[in-house]
This record gives structure tokens, C-alpha cells and sequence, in this order.
């Protein structure tokens, strides 16, 4: 493809995809509940997760099998119930969290404390929630779809739309890491640490209105 017409398509993607990610959605809620109550390490498995979520999207769209999944009515739905209940899950833990789980953030060495990282959720955990967030959220597929529909014309060679899928994936993870890692240094930690546990609160609701939403919109197109 002439670099003088791609130079567009690259503008397009990038305004576009920032504006998606600075926008608060669940995503980014379940970043910075992570981010507040688990170590770096751990934290960052749910920015790899979401990307990799993201990233089986892109590849879906870019693959053309996207556009399939979206006109199907049964595959929306299903995705629908499963994003609600999983944001009703993830609002459930956090609305029942004590102030105990919260102990570690505004502590001394706490990155570094044994105890903290033995009570603390796993690398993998956070990681497969990151990866359930990102899939189950109907809303990815659909964004995609509609930005690849215009951005990707038959004129656009592979190679572009392979090179544009990886950059895009690797976006969503360095932008979710680097709001992990500001929240991870001490001078941020130890001011939210005391504002963690509402902060956390916060978010469940958040989450969880965001669930009831969907869960709401399948029961009301069921009508």
C-alpha cells in the first residue's frame, strides 16, 4: 500500500483507539482495582490479559470472521450475560473486601513483603480475570469492527493490517501498564492508600451498574 495513503488510515486508528482507551469502562476500572490492591507483578497479568483479549479481537476482525460473530444475534447475547455476570462477580469481591486486604498498599516495603505477596491474587489470576474482562465485554468486538470497516479497504496489504492488529494489542497493554505502574510507586500508594478501600468500593459499583446494564439490555431485547 503507498505510504501516502496509509498515513490517513494510521491517523484514524491512532485518534480513534487512544480515545478508547482514556474513556473509563470496565476495563479500566478492573486495572485500577488491581493496580490499588495487588503488587505490580501481579497487577500487570491483568493488563496482559486484557490485551490478549483485545489482541483474539483484532485478529478476529482483521481475519473477517468479526463481522460474522456480530451479526449473530445468539453469539451477542451469550456474550451479553456472560459480560454481566462477570462484572456482577468482580462487583460482588470487591464490595465485600475488608479493610484488612487493603493493609499492605500504604505499608512500608510492601512490593517486597512475603505476607503480602502470599495473600495477594496470583499473577495468573488476575491475568485470566484481565482475559475474561476483555472477552466478555461485547463492546471490544463491535468497536473493532467498526474501525476496521472503515479503516481496512481491499487496497490495505496484510502486512499493514498484521503490523496495525500487533501495534494496536501491544497499545492496550503498555497504556493499562503504565497506569499500573503509576499507581504502583510509593508516593501514589501511600496517598490512595488510605482511599483505597472506597476507592475499590467505588469501582464494584461502578462494575457492577455496568453489569446490570447489560444483563438488563438482554432481558429488554427478549421482550
Amino acid at each position: 500500500m503507498p505510504a501516502d495513503n496509509s498515513l490517513p488510515i494510521i491517523l484514524t486508528v491512532v485518534a480513534a483507539h487512544f480515545l478508547a482507551l482514556i474513556s473509563p469502562g470496565p476495563d479500566f476500572l478492573l486495572v485500577v482495582r488491581s493496580a490499588l490492591r495487588n503488587t505490580p507483578r501481579h497487577a500487570l497479568g491483568v493488563a496482559l490479559g486484557i490485551a490478549l483479549a483485545n489482541g483474539i479481537y483484532i485478529a478476529l476482525c482483521i481475519l473477517g470472521v468479526a463481522a460474522v460473530l456480530a451479526h449473530s444475534l445468539w453469539l451477542m447475547t451469550v456474550l451479553k450475560i456472560a459480560g454481566g455476570l462477570f462484572l456482577l462477580y468482580v462487583a460482588f469481591h470487591a464490595l465485600r473486601a475488608r479493610r484488612s486486604d487493603y493493609a499492605f498498599i500504604s505499608a512500608p516495603g510492601a512490593a517486597h513483603d512475603a505476607t503480602a505477596l502470599q495473600t495477594a491474587p496470583s499473577f495468573t489470576r488476575e491475568f485470566a480475570l484481565g482475559m475474561l474482562s476483555g472477552l466478555s465485554n461485547p463492546k471490544n468486538i463491535l468497536f473493532y469492527l467498526s474501525l476496521f470497516s472503515v479503516v481496512l479497504t481491499p487496497q490495505v496489504g496484510n502486512g499493514f493490517r498484521i503490523g496495525l492488529g500487533l501495534w494496536m494489542t501491544a497499545l492496550v497493554f503498555l497504556w493499562d501498564a503504565a497506569i499500573i505502574l503509576v499507581l504502583s510507586q510509593q508516593r501514589v500508594r501511600r496517598a490512595f492508600g488510605r482511599l483505597a478501600f472506597y476507592l475499590d468500593k467505588m469501582a464494584g459499583a461502578l462494575l457492577g451498574l455496568m453489569g446490570a446494564k447489560l444483563l438488563h439490555s438482554v432481558a429488554h431485547a427478549q421482550r
